[in-house]
């Protein structure tokens, strides 16, 4: 391959892409190991209370059954912040689905018939698990993550929007969603003495590795984290999770190696997931469709082991001109699961409503729904009053307007129909913040002119592995297929996780500056290469500290044509555009592939998923593929992604932002908008369902 071949921003295909079709790239649970055991978890089957009893003699008349581990016979642990990876510590049950037992056999399926064998007995406690704007355990958190106030007041928003010409007042609710990354949750683990191997399906096993060594008590040093090739995570695999836990412990008690890999309907219950919200977005806006006053009031849900709150909110504090405002969240505790990170947690469901109410706003004004966005479109943050680095959101709506022919539509909502089909189109914007975190990062130079480089990033899918070596390719004017990356173990350069859309920014970073340090190197000495070879180490936790000057945002705009059938309310997706301003453009390819995956999840998001939580049995109902839908090929006939080029040269020095999450944010509010449109009904609830437009064509 030659120099020019490898520019940044290229269409190039993954490099490991041979290797996952073909069946050689080795997955948490694939690695082979001599005289391994597999695990079966337990789920506790009470949604509060405590064990009473536990009767594994039935599990244990299989020969095949080496051991099942109670909270009576599992080695005992060392507490950490997160609570939900304390397990077999107690019989005190939090929430249905929690672990309270493993099976560990020489078979998969004598692991199985284990667990299923064991017999618990509970003195269940009463369970609440169930949101409401009114519950009576509501409270306002000072902080979220401790990075933002709970609460931010800008103005007089009750005095303003009381006056406003044009008022809109609604509520917007979002379900419980769960992650079901292609690949489950899995590992394997082994000992050596006191020096643990773990083969883990995570997004940062520097994180992982922390975490174990905390929980068994040895130094970090002695844990070994491997995550080569992880099939997917959407932010549920930025932590460690039970099965990592319970794996290490079962290798622990057994002396060998032990495979545990999360069966799919318990995924629901341990992984986290994004915890439903209710947002009360009021606006107060002059005839013009200029806003003067904007409140979003978001009240969700958190677990009783956990603390996370669905920062909804947020994106009203970037998102508009808005000098009076309101962005404040309620949490209240229940007896559910832990919610956790899912793809663009926070923005996702608050951009939903945000832009549902920016649309209805439109219409009452009688505007064009991308205009009106554009009227809006502020020249600083309106929270913190920083430029931002670059913000291209008009030009991302115009030009997806021009691609998608938005301004060939009737604007009358209901009035287009082909035969029993009503036809409609809607637009919404997107956001995402800029996160870049400190890194580090090695290459090495031999003679023969090849170059290897060592981080420890985590590839979920996103195809970062091919974009690191982009990146030191240029750096170094070498050919992409002279230059060699390792990343995925605690063995390597310490590395951030995956997650945040901050990963490329920030391993590249520490890639280039490594790369551009050996490149001198080498020129200074002539251009040639000692016998032993030449390293350079990077670390970027100064570097990372400029640009804070600025507020850094990623920003887009998503279009979407839906149908739908007046005798069944069926909807029907008939196509999706997105127009992106995300920096540069690493690798053409895999980031099509990024934003059109997100957007994909986005209508997913408004149109199947969601799940029911049973109130008298404190579970969720839909907890696997056959009651848990998901939007595949089917769904999407026709989806395009675009992006403009924006230069942005206070981020990094590849002027990169992250757009693992862009493409999801908006989207499922596109959809909702294209609905109205089409029909004239209003949907406030997702996912939307034909019971839900069904009485309106009666």
């Amino acid at each position: 391959m030659t120099t020019m071949e490898h520019t940044l921003g290229a269409s190039i295909a993954r490099l490991e892409s041979r290797a996952k079709v073909t069946g050689t790239a080795r997955y948490a649970a694939e690695y082979v190991t001599d005289d391994a055991l597999y695990a079966w978890p337990v789920p506790a089957g009470i949604a509060r209370g405590e064990i009473t009893a536990v009767h594994t003699e039935a599990a244990m008349t299989d020969p095949a059954v080496v051991v099942v581990l109670t909270h009576q016979n599992a080695p005992r642990l060392h507490p950490v912040e997160d609570r939900t990876l304390t397990l077999l510590q107690s019989s005190h049950i939090a929430h249905r689905g929690q672990y309270i037992a493993l099976a560990v056999a020489t078979s998969l399926e004598a692991a199985r018939s284990a667990a299923g064998a064991v017999l618990v007995q509970y003195k269940a406690d009463h369970h609440d698990v169930v949101l409401a704007e009114d519950h009576p355990g509501l409270y306002m958190p000072e902080e979220i993550d401790g990075l933002w106030p709970g609460t931010r007041e800008h103005g007089d928003f009750d005095t303003v929007y009381a006056t406003a010409e044009i008022r809109t007042d609604a509520v917007y609710t979002t379900p419980p969603m769960h992650n079901h990354p292609m690949e489950p949750h899995a590992a394997t683990a082994l000992w050596d003495g006191d020096a643990l191997t773990v083969y883990d399906s995570n997004q940062g096993s520097v994180t992982v590795q922390h975490t174990l060594a905390q929980l068994f008590g040895i130094d970090a040093g002695q844990v070994r984290v491997v995550s080569e090739h992880v099939g997917g995570g959407f932010g549920s695999k930025g932590t460690a999770r039970p099965h990592v836990v319970l794996a290490a412990m079962a290798a622990r008690v057994v002396g060998r190696p032990v495979k545990l890999a999360v069966p799919r309907n318990h995924m629901p219950a341990v992984v986290g997931h994004r915890a439903p919200t209710i947002q009360r977005i009021r606006i107060g806006a002059g005839r013009d469709g200029c806003i003067q006053a904007l409140a979003h009031e978001v009240v969700t849900c958190t677990s009783m082991v956990g603390r996370f709150v669905e920062a909804a909110a947020l994106p009203s504090r970037v998102m508009y001109i808005a000098p009076n405002s309101r962005t404040a969240h309620r949490v209240t505790r229940l007896d559910i699961p832990a919610p956790s990170w899912m793809r663009a947690p926070g923005e996702c469901p608050g951009m939903f409503a945000l832009e549902s109410a920016i649309d209805e706003l439109a219409y009452v004004c009688g505007i064009d729904p991308v205009e009106l966005r554009i009227r809006n479109d502020p020249q600083v943050e309106p929270d913190s009053g920083l430029p931002f680095s670059s913000r291209h959101l008009t030009e991302c709506l115009r030009e997806g307007a021009r691609r998608f022919g938005w301004h060939e539509r009737d604007p009358s909502p209901g009035t287009r129909y082909e035969g029993r089909l009503l036809i409609g189109s809607g637009v919404a914007a997107s956001m995402y913040p800029v996160v870049i975190l400190p890194s580090r990062a090695e290459v090495r130079a031999d003679p023969d002119g090849h170059y290897w480089v060592r981080v420890n990033a985590t590839d979920i899918g996103t195809g970062a592995r091919t974009v690191l070596a982009q990146i030191a390719a240029d750096a170094l004017t070498a050919p992409l297929g002279y230059v060699h990356i390792s990343i995925g173990s605690t063995d390597l350069p310490e590395a951030p996780l995956a997650g945040g859309s901050s990963g490329t920014a920030s391993w590249g970073w520490a890639v280039h500056n490594a790369c551009v340090r050996l490149r001198g190197l080498i020129e200074h000495s002539g251009g040639s290469v000692p016998a032993g070879g030449l390293s350079v180490s990077a670390d970027t936790t100064e570097d990372v500290k400029s640009g804070q000057e600025y507020a850094r945002c990623a920003f887009g705009a998503q279009f979407a044509e839906v149908q739908v059938d007046t005798d069944t309310a069926e909807v029907r997706l008939r196509r999706l555009t997105g127009v992106f301003a995300a920096g540069r453009i690493l690798n053409a390819r895999t980031a099509r592939s990024q934003f059109i995956g997100g957007m994909t999840m986005g209508l997913s998001m408004a149109l199947m998923e969601g799940s029911t939580m049973d109130p008298e049995f404190g579970d969720y109902a839909e907890r696997d593929f056959a009651s848990y839908h998901v939007a595949v090929c089917a769904d999407v006939p026709a989806i395009e992604a675009h992006w403009i080029d924006e230069e942005d040269p206070h981020l990094n020095p590849m002027h990169s932002k992250g757009i693992g999450e862009i493409g999801i944010v908006g989207t499922a509010a596109a959809v909702a908008n294209a609905v109205h449109h089409a029909t004239g009904v209003r949907v406030r609830t997702l996912p939307i369902r034909p019971d839900t437009l069904l009485p309106h064509f009666a």
